[in-house]
């Protein structure tokens, strides 16, 4: 069967678990989800700052404390939501190198964790919170672009609670590589939608075919 990664948000992840049942009966499938507003809702309670750059959330040994219990009270959440084939994938599988003034930040490598690899093999659903070996904390639409990547996926997923990638006031149903990050360079875009086209685009560029909501992201240019 192909090999499906889905990129599952915080905001959409338990709600994602029947569509994630529903691909399993045709592919093999890994998700890899994030705990944005869960992270930013705690960070704010504790009175710690929330700063992005770039998509990526600034992250304090404090910080992290609040990542960590975050992603897995979500990682938990999914699992019970998708049934018995999830599998939780234990914290620091993934490769990453560390990005400097972010605080403990990964650029996630891409990589075939063997614990994900003989889940897929067993028929299972492997589960990925976006933690890296150090620990680092992990953009989830980068890490899902890496694993994907890495594990040789067919398709990328980034299923969000938007419809897609928005040009000009209408939902795209397709955007190149270059194009989209051209767009995310002049600041056409802001907010979580640019780290989603950034790893779609590499995904994308590294032959994995890749698709934010109703719109697929190309390696080449697209042409009316």
């Amino acid at each position: 069967m192909s090999l499906l990664v889905l990129k599952v948000g915080g905001a959409v992840s338990e709600s994602a678990a029947e569509g994630v049942l529903e691909l399993a009966r045709d592919h093999d499938v890994c998700v890899v989800h994030g705990a944005g507003p869960q992270i930013t809702a705690e960070m704010e309670r504790r009175g710690l700052p929330v700063t992005f750059v770039g998509g990526r959330r600034i992250t304090s040994a404090a910080a992290l404390e609040v990542v960590r219990a975050s992603l897995a009270t979500v990682n938990a959440g999914l699992c019970a939501a998708i049934g018995p084939r999830a599998v939780a994938v234990p914290d620091g599988v993934l490769d990453a190198t560390p990005v400097p003034g972010l605080g403990l930040v990964g650029d996630p490598l891409p990589s075939a964790p063997p614990f994900v690899v003989e889940a897929l093999e067993l028929g299972l659903v492997p589960v990925v919170a976006p933690l890296a070996r150090g620990p680092l904390n992990v953009n989830g639409d980068e890490a899902a672009a890496a694993l994907a990547l890495g594990l040789g996926a067919d398709r990328i997923v980034f299923v969000t609670d938007v419809p897609g990638v928005l040009v000009a006031g209408d939902v795209a149903t397709a955007i190149g590589a270059d194009e989209a990050e051209r767009l995310v360079g002049a600041g056409a875009f802001e907010g979580g939608i640019v780290p989603k086209l950034l790893a779609a685009a590499r995904a994308a560029r590294g032959g994995v075919s890749a698709e934010i909501g109703a719109t697929a992201i190309t390696a080449k240019a697209v042409t009316a």
